[in-house]
């Protein structure tokens, strides 16, 4: 399944979610290299061609599902949804529907109004309902505290508190989460309608 094969675009209650395009470069790249932004991914500064390229990429990449946030026809961020391979298998067709790894990114100026929460649950439920992975992880550093309320208000459950094992070339080692929650939980409540 490709990003082409989930049914874009998806609205929530406020947002646009929609794959990229071409005129949503500029946009991506202002947002992505803000020190707000960064000071929370494991990159700082990224190169403007590396990480267009990326989106180009996740347009036809099968495994890729990843998407553009609008409000009212403004980019205010994005969503990333990549499947990965189960432990200790490759991508083949039994194993590559297995985990997806769930990420968001937005525009400070938009932060605080519950636009991440509202993204990443419709995210979970395209993982879940479409591309039809078994599980969903998500990992933030330890000190970015609305990123990790985000996947509580979505039920996932903390599954790992690694002390000191990330590096931030700005921070240095610092702590990080993981976080997951199967199918079978986020089919027990829709967690679109309390994100």
């Amino acid at each position: 399944m490709t990003s082409t094969d989930v049914t874009w675009p998806r609205r929530t209650e406020r947002l646009l979610l929609r794959p990229y395009l071409d005129a949503d470069a500029d946009r991506l790249v202002q947002i992505r290299n803000q020190p707000d932004v960064w000071r929370w991914l494991m990159k700082t500064r990224v190169d403007p061609t590396e990480l267009v390229a990326g989106w180009e990429k996740s347009v036809t990449d099968p495994h890729d599902h990843s998407a553009v946030i609008e409000l009212d026809g403004t980019v205010i961020g994005w969503v990333n949804l990549e499947v990965e391979d189960g432990m200790g298998q490759d991508r083949t067709e039994a194993s590559q529907r297995v985990e997806a790894l769930l990420g968001y990114v937005i525009d400070p100026a938009y932060a605080g109004r519950g636009f991440a929460g509202e993204a990443a649950a419709e995210m979970v439920a395209v993982a879940f309902e479409e591309v039809g992975v078994r599980r969903v992880t998500a990992g933030c550093f330890a000190d970015n505290t609305p990123s990790w309320r985000i996947m509580e208000s979505l039920g996932m459950r903390r599954e790992q508190h690694g002390v000191e094992d990330s590096w931030h070339s700005e921070l240095g080692w610092v702590d990080g989460y993981t976080y997951g929650i199967l199918q079978r939980e986020w089919h027990e409540r829709d967690w679109r309608t309390t994100a």
